[in-house]
């Protein structure tokens, strides 16, 4: 799986590079009875909700093209924390 989401994390940088979107993580976990797809998202000066809900337009078609799993999961996208 880790070699699946490594692949994937490429993929999605190429794509989010022309909005100078960082794809700082990727996790794929089982919480409960769900599987989590976590995408982590930033950029220099901040990430707000506007490009968090257009880059998970972009990241939606190419996680779904990626076929990383046959299992369901949630897929969530997020920014990285500012401390």
């Amino acid at each position: 799986m880790q070699e699946k989401l490594e692949k994937l994390k490429v993929k999605l940088q190429e794509s989010l590079d022309s909005e100078e979107i960082i794809v700082d993580d990727i996790t794929y976990e089982k919480k409960g009875k769900y599987n989590f797809l976590t995408i982590t998202l930033d950029k220099i000066g901040g990430i707000d909700l506007e490009m968090i809900v257009e880059a998970t337009k972009i990241v939606d078609k190419i996680v779904d093209d990626a076929n990383i799993t046959d299992d369901s999961f949630i897929m969530d996208v997020i920014s990285k924390e500012r401390g």
